[in-house]
């Protein structure tokens, strides 16, 4: 294994490198792992309902060319710049500090909360095969009970996969890489029993809901997709040139995009969409009908227990490097930066960020919606600021060192990256009053907390630091006068 370049932590003294212990195939599963979660196994029977399955299709396809669209910006971006935070490292260049924070803010929130509904979507999953998972009643949440034994599966969980991380990136690369195989064999079997069991008189009708459907299910697409960019966030610690990690992230999005269309296609194929409406969790009652034994719903739920797995274990790892990140430019405090001396994993960020998902069990299966709602404005902020910096860039360094350049070398990029701005303008629309997926309170809450708790940060940031290559330190120099 090649030596890691190591770089002082001026902040600590340290040594603050991480270790570039992965290869092709972990970084492209922890991005393609990051995207397909929970959501596919007990959203897709609400998505049919709501659309039918060519508009639930036909909206899938549109969220995956955003997001495509969205990721080409982030390929180059992270080819030219291949270090920890990407978002953080993107926005200091071209955008300045206090952007900067922003825009990692917003992705770290939108990790966090996914992290966290995946602690929730644990227990809500084995208790689909353990129905007696529930004992010693606790309290109530907006009407859901909640009890001791069930959101201990979610809380010894993420004790679980927050040691994993802690250990090293190279074990974590490897749990995700034996998961993700496993997601990918379940997803085989599910595509050959809508193919032996599947009807297609079970689809009709193929559209149905109008508009209202459509943007029903659009408007979950940054939840889904969420996860691309944890490539960026592990620039640091993948062994392999920096155009291929950059390419990486759109290929990343190309699968998730086919990954959600088989999964309408198939389970639209089993049951007609009334009764997937009305199922426990559609998508493993399918895989039961198709193959006519509970045994087979079963074996689904195990796929979607490896869903949240991968998911959480990527943006497990992506929100501790985006807060290591933010620490190592002073826009956070040093405790956040801290290397763990054996494993040189960012050891406090993932001890807080694992103990908010230890947590959230404990607030019941409610707190599933608001996580999803409460997350997505979040990360298509940080989407719109991405490429909005990679415009910017564009004009400003034109001779900027780019591995991979996207749109040729003529205006083609520009292009693509404000086509990606107003994409992104279009679907943060659709979360504000009146609009089609208007958020309810409690998201709106937690949402507030999040970014409460942002500008405590944000105004520790000194105002008038350009941007630029050099912004960190210039940042850092002007914290330790401060100091």
């Amino acid at each position: 294994m090649p030596t890691p370049d190591r770089t002082a932590d001026t902040t600590s003294g340290q040594d603050a490198s991480l270790l570039r212990v992965l290869g092709n195939w972990d970084a492209l599963a922890l991005g393609f792992g990051a995207m397909i979660g929970f959501g596919w196994v007990v959203l897709t029977g609400g998505w049919i309902a709501s659309a039918g399955t060519g508009g639930a299709m036909l909206a899938m396809v549109t969220g995956g060319v955003i997001m495509g669209v969205v990721g080409l910006t982030y390929a180059e971006l992270t080819a030219a710049m291949p270090k920890a935070g990407g978002e953080h490292n993107f926005l200091l260049r071209g955008m300045g500090p206090r952007w900067s924070f922003v825009g990692s803010w917003a992705i770290t929130g939108g990790y966090v909360t996914i992290v966290a509904f995946e602690a929730v979507a644990l227990p809500r999953t084995a208790e689909y095969i353990f129905p007696n998972l529930s004992h010693i009643p606790l309290w109530t949440v907006a009407g859901d009970q909640v009890h001791l034994t069930w959101a201990l599966v979610g809380a010894v969980a993420a004790v679980v996969i927050t040691l994993i991380n802690i250990r090293g990136v190279k074990i974590a690369g490897a749990a995700q890489t034996f998961v993700v195989v496993f997601l990918l064999v379940i997803g085989l079997v599910l595509v050959l029993g809508s193919v032996t069991g599947g009807s297609v008189s079970n689809m009709q009708p193929f559209l149905t809901g109008g508009s209202a459907g459509f943007f029903a299910v659009l408007v979950v697409v940054p939840f889904l997709f969420v996860g691309f960019d944890v490539i960026p966030q592990s620039a640091e610690e993948v062994n392999i040139p920096a155009r291929q990690i950059g390419r990486l992230v759109v290929v990343a999005v190309i699968l998730a995009t086919i990954w959600y269309v088989m999964t309408i296609l198939t389970t639209s194929s089993a049951m007609p969409a009334g009764e997937l409406a009305t199922a426990d969790i559609a998508t493993a009652d399918a895989m039961g009908t198709m193959f006519g034994t509970d045994i087979m719903a079963k074996v689904l739920i195990a796929g979607g227990i490896a869903g949240i797995l991968t998911s959480w274990n990527s943006l497990l790892l992506g929100a501790s490097r985006l807060m290591y990140s933010m620490s190592r430019s002073g826009m956070l405090p040093r405790w956040f930066g801290v290397l763990h001396p054996l494993y040189r994993t960012p050891v406090n960020a993932l001890i807080f960020i694992g103990a908010l998902s230890f947590a959230a069990p404990f607030f019941g299966t409610q707190m599933l919606g608001w996580l999803v709602d409460s997350g997505a404005p979040s990360i298509v902020l940080a989407y719109i600021l991405v490429s909005l910096v990679f415009v910017i860039l564009r004009r400003r360094e034109p001779a900027m060192e780019r591995p991979l350049r996207i749109g040729g070398a003529g205006n083609g990029g520009t292009v693509i990256g404000w086509i990606a701005v107003v994409l992104c303008v279009g679907l943060l629309s659709l979360y504000l009053p009146g609009m089609p997926a208007a958020l309810t309170p409690p998201p709106w809450i937690l949402f507030g907390l999040w970014w409460v708790l942002g500008i405590v940060f944000l105004l520790r940031i000194p105002r008038g630091i350009a941007p630029g290559h050099d912004a960190e330190e210039r940042l850092l120099a002007e914290l330790s006068d401060r100091r």
